[in-house]
C-alpha cells in the first residue's frame, strides 16, 4: 500500500477503506509517513469530506493508536460531556457536580484552554489546592467513593490527534467537519464514558458560525458515537454572546459556585439543568427526560449539588474559596454605554481577547494564566441600557494595552429598536 494512492483517492473523491486509514494513522503516528503526505490527504479530505463509515473508521484508528481509559471498574454507568469552546463557559464546573449529586457517574478528562480563554483545568487550578494530576487508579476510586472526578488528559492518549491538529492547524484544513467530529470523538470515546452529551457551541465566539454547521458537525459525531454502541446527544447552543455574566478564570469559578447555590445566571443555569438532564435519564436516574429535568433543578436549588461540588473540591486537594476573599485585583474599572438603546450582540470573541490580553488566556502554551483577571458583564442581549450605564466591569492586575478598549467599543451592538432575548438551546440532535 502506497500513501501516495490513498492521497489521489480522496483527491478524485473516493471513499478511503479502512485498511487505508489504519495505514495512514498507523505510519504517521509511528513516523513511517512524512508531514507532506499527510498534509496532502488532511487538504483533499477537506475539500472531498467523508461519508460517515470514514469517519467511523478515521475515528477508531485515533482511538487506538494510545491509550484507552478502563472505566469497567466503576459502578453504573459512565457519563461525560464535552464542549467545543465558548467565551465565559464555565458548565463542567457545573454540571460535573450537578450531575454527581443524584447518583450519576462523573468521570471527566479534560484540557486546558490556548486562546482567548482558560480551560476546565485551569479553572480549576485557580482553586488553592486543586489538583488535576490524578493515577488511574486514584481516578477510579474517586469516581466509584463520591461519583466525580475530573483530570487532565494523559499523553498517551489518541496521540495521532494531537500529531494531526498540529498539522491542521499550519495547513488551513480545521474547519473540516469530518476532522472536527473524528478529533472530538476519538479522545471522548478514549476517556471510556458510555453516555456522552455534547455543547455544540454557534455564533460569534464558536468555531462553527452557523445553525446548519453545527446540525451537521452533530450529526457526525451522534453517528460515530452510535457505531461504538455509545448514547450521544447534541446540543447546540448560542455563543453571540458569553455564558453567563463572568468571563475569567477565578470569576468563573465564582459564578459556578453562586450556580450551584440556584444564584446563577439565568442562561448558565438553563443550559446546565438541559444538559443535566440528559445525563441523569441515560444514567438510569430517572425514569423520564421530564423528571430528570426536574430533579436536576431542584438539586440545584436544595443545597445537594453544591455540597458535592465542595466534596468533589476537598477530594482532589482543594479548599473551597471563600467568595468574599476570592477575586484579588489592582483594579475593578467600569465600562459605560456610550449610548443608549436596547443591545443586540456582545461578541463573545471581542470579550474573550479583551480577558486574554488582560492575562486570563494565554496566546502560547507557555504562558502563564492570571487567575484572578477578567470582565463582568451588567448587561446582557435583549437589555435595555442608559447612555452612561455600565455594561460589563474590567478586573485588571498590571497587564494593560490600550486596545481592551477598542475590543470592548466593538463588542457592544446597541440599537433602537426591541431585541429580543435569544434562546440559550437552539436545537437538540440524538
Amino acid at each position: 500500500m502506497r500513501m501516495v494512492d490513498i492521497i489521489v483517492n480522496k483527491r478524485e473523491g473516493n471513499a478511503n477503506t479502512q485498511a487505508e486509514i489504519d495505514f495512514l494513522i498507523n505510519g504517521y503516528v509511528n513516523g513511517e509517513i512524512p508531514d507532506y503526505q499527510i498534509s496532502a490527504w488532511l487538504m483533499a479530505t477537506f475539500f472531498q469530506g467523508m461519508s460517515d463509515e470514514e469517519s467511523f473508521y478515521l475515528t477508531k484508528a485515533m482511538l487506538y493508536s494510545g491509550d484507552i481509559i478502563d472505566l469497567s471498574m466503576v459502578d453504573g454507568v459512565k457519563v461525560d460531556k464535552h464542549s467545543t469552546g465558548g467565551v465565559g463557559d464555565k458548565t463542567t464546573l457545573v454540571l460535573g457536580p450537578l450531575v454527581a449529586s443524584v447518583g450519576a457517574k462523573v468521570a471527566k478528562l479534560s484540557g486546558r484552554g490556548l486562546g482567548h480563554t482558560g480551560g476546565t483545568l485551569d479553572k480549576m487550578e485557580s482553586i488553592e489546592g486543586m489538583s488535576i494530576d490524578i493515577s488511574e487508579e486514584k481516578f477510579i476510586e474517586q469516581v466509584n467513593d463520591i461519583n466525580i472526578a475530573v483530570a487532565g488528559q494523559t499523553k498517551k492518549l489518541v496521540p495521532a490527534d494531537k500529531l494531526l491538529y498540529a498539522l491542521r492547524d499550519v495547513t488551513g484544513t480545521v474547519p473540516s467537519k469530518p476532522l472536527i467530529a473524528s478529533s472530538i470523538m476519538s479522545k471522548k470515546l478514549a476517556s471510556g464514558a458510555d453516555v456522552i452529551c455534547l455543547d455544540v457551541k454557534i455564533g460569534d465566539g464558536a468555531f462553527m458560525k452557523t445553525l446548519e454547521d453545527a446540525k451537521d458537525l452533530s450529526k457526525i459525531m451522534v453517528a460515530i458515537g452510535d457505531s461504538f454502541g455509545k448514547k450521544v446527544t447534541a446540543f447546540i447552543t448560542d455563543m453571540d454572546q458569553p455564558l453567563g455574566h463572568t468571563i475569567g478564570n477565578r470569576l468563573e469559578v465564582k459564578e459556578a459556585m453562586e450556580t450551584l447555590m440556584g444564584n446563577g445566571p439565568e442562561d448558565l443555569e438553563t443550559l446546565c439543568v438541559n444538559i443535566a438532564s440528559y445525563m441523569i435519564y441515560y444514567a438510569n436516574k430517572a425514569e423520564t427526560l421530564e423528571a430528570a429535568k426536574q430533579l436536576a433543578y431542584d438539586q440545584l436549588h436544595n443545597g445537594k449539588a453544591f455540597a458535592k461540588f465542595e466534596e468533589f473540591i476537598q477530594a482532589q486537594g482543594g479548599v473551597v474559596p471563600n467568595l468574599n476573599d476570592f477575586i484579588h485585583v489592582d483594579e475593578v474599572m467600569p465600562y459605560k454605554a456610550k449610548k443608549a438603546g436596547y443591545i443586540k450582540q456582545i461578541k463573545a470573541l471581542n470579550i474573550g481577547l479583551a480577558s486574554m490580553k488582560l492575562g486570563g488566556g494565554r496566546e502560547t502554551k507557555e504562558q502563564d494564566i492570571d487567575p484572578n483577571v477578567g470582565i463582568v458583564l451588567h448587561k446582557k442581549v435583549g437589555q435595555c441600557v442608559e447612555v452612561g450605564e455600565v455594561l460589563c466591569d474590567i478586573y485588571r492586575n498590571q497587564k494593560w494595552s490600550d486596545d481592551i478598549l477598542g475590543l470592548l467599543d466593538d463588542a457592544y451592538c446597541i440599537v433602537e429598536e426591541v431585541v429580543e432575548t435569544p434562546e440559550t438551546i437552539k436545537t437538540i440532535i440524538g
